[in-house]
Parts: structure tokens; C-alpha cells; sequence
């Protein structure tokens, strides 16, 4: 197992964006941390009242957002317009291209979310879009599925064979769902993953024969990457 701990993260402040990054990205380079299997991008953004992401261009990317706190506004050229909350997840497939701008809703309070990119399986593919719900009680002391290749369990579809799992834990923490090769994210508080001691913004990677066990989870928050 591997461990990439939170302090050594990549960190950029624009002022009215705070941003953390797991794996390269912008001016952040890293060449040990370039991505993770598919997974390619988490940044953990925090954004000032009413600023945000103009209008910009992407291709050949699954961007997947997934909001912590506060409420995030959405647009983009396949004529969405959606207001996420805590607990959504939205999936915007860029594929052949796509332009897209992300606000912070509120002029009064920060937003606090995640952006992940997963490189697809095909390029050139059709852009498309999709946004579903996921209440703190689906995820409350259980592994919910919350991105899938197949879109099975009510999850939201991919373009890729990956399988996102979230859960908030106190305590015990159920046997984690089966993985290929696993990262593991702690969005919050504190976890033991393998007998080692994850806090706050701390990850694990693992490869298919290594097990996974979790255990003494205070406030958890946990993100659970299973990738081919």
C-alpha cells in the first residue's frame, strides 16, 4: 500500500479559489504523482461567494463533481443548467467537446467540492451529462455506488470501467466492496486503512492483490476508487 498524505498535496490559492491537488494539474507538476490508473485528477476546491470557473473548453475527459458544502451552479453548451447541492453528483462527459463554467450559488457562503477527471475508455465519443442525488442517509455506515460503468444501483454512468463508492463511518466500517486496483480518499476526519493511521485529505493506493482493511473510522468521509 501507498500512502499520498494531504500536506503533500499540490496546493494553488487564486484568492477567490483555494484548491488542493491530488496529482498534477495546472502548474502543479509532480512527475511520481501523474495519476492513478484511469483516474487522472482530484482536486479538493474551495470557492469564494459568487466566483467561479468561466466559460472553458474540454475534450476526451469524464469530469465528475461532487459537492461537500454549499451549493455549486452549472452550465454548459449541451444547454444544462443545473444548482448542485450536498451529495450530488454530476457527470460531464467532454468527449468530442464540450464548454462548460461552474459558480458558486451563493453570494454570502463558500463552496466546497471535489472535480475528478477519469480518462475515457474511447476519445471522440459524444459529449452528454448527467446529475443525480446521493442523501447523507444512502451513505450513512455503508458503501454507496455512486459512479459506475453501467450505471447500476442507481449510480451515475461512466465512460469507463471504474466503480466510485463513497460512505460516511463511525466506527466499524463495513468490509469495503472488492477492488482491482484501489485509491482510497479521505475527504474527512480519520480512518485506519491497513494498520496505518489516514487523516483529513490523506489517500491510499492499492494493487489487486493487496488487501484492504478499514477500521476505527471517527467522522469519516471516504471516497473508494475500484479501477481495472
Amino acid at each position: 500500500m501507498k500512502l499520498r498524505r494531504s500536506n503533500e498535496r499540490g496546493f494553488a490559492d487564486h484568492g477567490w479559489l483555494r484548491s488542493y491537488h491530488t496529482f498534477s494539474f495546472a502548474h502543479y507538476m509532480d512527475p511520481a504523482h501523474m495519476g492513478f490508473r484511469a483516474l487522472r485528477v482530484i482536486n479538493e476546491d474551495r470557492v469564494a461567494p459568487g466566483r467561479g470557473f468561466g466559460t472553458h473548453p474540454h475534450r476526451d475527459m469524464e469530469i465528475i463533481s461532487y459537492v461537500l458544502d454549499g451549493e455549486m451552479a452549472h452550465e454548459d453548451s449541451l444547454g444544462n443548467g443545473e444548482t448542485m447541492r450536498v451529495g450530488d453528483v454530476q457527470r460531464m462527459s467532454a468527449g468530442t467537446g464540450v464548454r462548460h463554467s461552474e459558480y458558486n450559488a451563493s453570494s454570502t457562503e463558500g463552496l466546497h467540492f471535489l472535480q475528478i477527471w477519469i480518462e475515457p475508455a474511447a476519445t471522440g465519443i459524444t459529449p452528454s451529462y448527467e446529475q443525480k442525488a446521493f442523501s447523507s442517509e444512502a451513505r450513512t455506515n455503508q458503501w454507496r455506488l455512486i459512479v459506475s460503468p453501467d450505471g447500476r444501483e442507481d449510480s451515475v454512468s461512466l465512460h469507463q470501467d471504474v466503480n466510485l463508492y463513497t460512505g460516511l463511518f463511525e466506527g466499524e466500517v463495513p468490509t469495503p466492496p472488492p477492488h482491482r486496483h484501489a485509491w482510497l480518499q479521505l475527504v474527512s476526519g480519520e480512518l485506519t486503512v491497513n494498520g496505518e493511521q489516514l487523516t483529513t485529505g490523506d489517500a491510499a493506493a492499492l494493487g489487486p492483490d493487496e488487501t484492504l482493511e478499514i477500521s476505527q473510522a471517527k467522522g469519516a468521509h471516504v471516497l473508494l476508487f475500484d479501477l481495472a
